[in-house]
């Protein structure tokens, strides 16, 4: 199995006349060995995804060529046995399940490809097996976990003999197990099989598992290496738009205040090795971060709320049961949990979305189901941003998008317009940009619109499931500083949903911890990721920089920023 790609180069046609076709490749060389683990890194429109549309031929190159196995992709007499020959992977494990049975799903590819029966019964068995899921090969998928959605996809793949496997952003959408679920699986089958994984990812410690990473802006190859010599260039990765691994960044700042490295760090264990730590200065007592519970009355409170879809039904099941929970006027708040756990069950009451089966939730002090007249008055005063809210955006330009609310609201034209200019403003959206199409728009420029739509109506509390979800690290951060500038400027109550714990520590000032439909922790970020055995065993996780300092034997540090405070000390002064 072998890609070669030589002066790759697409442009996406346009039908507007008039308007000039976009280059996402511009001349790529790249050959990729059989057997080979390799990563593709790359801000949001960088390429990635259009190159690995070109390894199955579902797309075909504007300029240059690519091969894969010495077929011309290009040629459609090649493109069947392509892509039988290098299978294809997204986001979104649930659009790819096609059958109401796993071992029927995994079939699906085979059977397409006209194999006889015995011969689709042994695929199915080995495919199953070689991810761990022979257990599950009568089960319903819309049963499984992400994670294990996921892994009956790649089975799926496998069923089909393929050579290559091609993930684009295969764990976005996961909690921390199910991320590491998957990468274990497609890790067993690089190593034992000699299967060929091209894996694109915004994760950095998931980059940092494979045996090569190409790194790609505006459709060209700025870096291609082993992770150790990438990642140890850290100024040249966040030039890019990147990031890396919270152990390299750490190290890189410790080299720069003076503490000898002597070799690359990826992992905490490379840290242990690599890093002079007894040159360190790290005090005695490090300052803790603690959580002062509010003597104002709280802005939202559930009191007993259970949630049970299909009551009295065969197919019931509880959601969320008893939950108990008070948010503060001004807080900022996580709520984390396994995939499955009642995040999105549990939000969705907040602005009355979904009704109680018991219980009550409580707006100032108020029932919010008690006069069903002002339930268009709540969802004003508590906005709701879904996951991926870029798939809400309809409006021809991105200023009527976001005026969509506030006219809504029977408001005047001018406060409609005042609070259209506000909201674009606080998101850092440019007035270049309001007469644009919201679909012309980056990924992260979509999401901020989307967010000013619901902040246009001026709420109390702004709920986000997921805000920076499927965005590079320069996109993400972009987002999180909008969040905490309406958190800290304009003083609204933010509630996050996400399963990036890094994000929730530098963020949120108290965290709810969700695990099968209950209420299991709840406390500052301190405390609650000072209880990582607690948080592992519900598929969760702690922060890397957490982790590698308590090895330090240093507990309760949250971000990279704190741990070079913490261990440069006086150095290099």
């Amino acid at each position: 199995m072998i890609i070669q790609a030589q002066k790759l180069s697409f442009e996406y046609p346009v039908y507007d006349e008039g308007a000039v076709p976009s280059r996402v490749l511009n001349g790529l060389d790249i050959t990729i060995e059989a057997g080979e683990f390799v990563a593709v890194l790359g801000h949001n429109g960088s390429g990635k995804s259009t190159l690995a549309r070109h390894f199955n031929a579902l797309l075909t190159p504007t300029e240059g060529k690519l091969f894969v196995n010495g077929m011309d992709i290009s040629n459609a007499a090649n493109m069947w046995e392509i892509r039988q020959a290098v299978g294809m992977l997204f986001q979104n494990p649930d659009n790819q399940i096609v059958a109401t049975v796993v071992e029927e799903d995994v079939a699906f590819g085979p059977e397409n490809l006209g194999v006889q029966s015995e011969e689709i019964r042994k695929r199915v068995d080995n495919a199953l097996a070689a991810v761990d899921m022979s257990e599950y090969a009568s089960a319903m998928p819309h049963y499984l976990s992400g994670g294990q959605k996921q892994r009956v996809a790649i089975a799926g793949v496998l069923a089909m003999l393929s050579d290559c496997i091609v993930l684009d952003e295969p764990t976005a959408m996961l909690d921390p197990a199910g991320r590491r679920e998957v990468l274990d699986a497609i890790a067993k089958l690089n190593k034992e099989r000699g299967i060929t994984v091209i894996l694109i990812t915004h994760f950095m410690e998931e980059a940092a598992l494979a045996n090569r990473i190409i790194v790609m802006k505006q459709g060209e190859v700025q870096l291609d290496g082993t992770p150790h010599t990438v990642f140890a260039q850290v100024e040249k990765m966040k030039a890019l738009g990147l990031s890396v691994p919270q152990a390299a960044e750490l190290a890189h700042a410790l080299k720069c205040c003076g503490i000898p490295v002597s070799g690359a760090v990826l992992t905490v264990a490379d840290f242990m090795k690599n890093v002079a730590t007894e040159r360190l200065q790290i005090p005695d007592v490090v300052a803790q971060q603690t959580f002062a519970p509010a003597l104002q009355p709280p802005i939202l409170e559930m009191k007993n709320l259970f949630h049970i879809y299909n009551e009295g039904t065969v197919f019931e099941k509880a959601a969320i049961e008893n939950i108990n929970m008070q948010i503060n006027a001004g807080e900022m708040v996580a709520i984390i949990g396994h995939t499955g756990s009642g995040k999105s069950t549990l939000i969705q009451h907040f602005n009355a979305l979904l009704t109680p089966t018991r219980g009550e939730v409580l707006l100032n002090g108020e029932n919010i189901h008690q006069d069903k007249s002002k339930l268009k008055s709540i969802r004003q005063h508590v906005g709701l941003v879904f996951q991926y809210p870029e798939h809400q955006l309809f409006e021809s330009t991105v200023f009527r998008d976001v005026a969509f609310g506030p006219t809504r609201m029977g408001l005047s034209q001018d406060e409609i317009n005042t609070r259209t200019h506000d909201a674009l403003k606080v998101v850092g959206i440019d007035e270049s940009l309001f007469e644009k199409s919201p679909f012309e728009l980056s990924g992260g420029q979509k999401r901020r619109v989307a967010i000013a739509g619901v902040l246009a109506m001026r709420p109390q509390v702004l709920v986000l499931d997921e805000p920076a979800a499927g965005l590079d690290p320069s996109g993400k951060d972009e987002i999180l500083r909008q969040i905490k500038y309406m958190h800290t400027n304009l003083g609204i109550t933010v509630i996050l949903v996400s399963h990036s714990m890094e994000d929730v520590a530098r963020l949120s000032n108290r965290i709810f911890v969700l695990n099968k439909g209950k209420i299991v922790c709840e406390g500052s970020p301190v405390y609650v990721f000072s209880r990582g055995e607690m948080l592992e065993s519900m598929g969760l996780a702690v922060p890397q920089i957490t982790q590698l300092m308590s090895t330090l034997g240093v507990n309760g540090v949250l971000t990279v920023e704190a741990a070079v405070g913490i261990c440069c000390g006086g150095l290099g002064e």
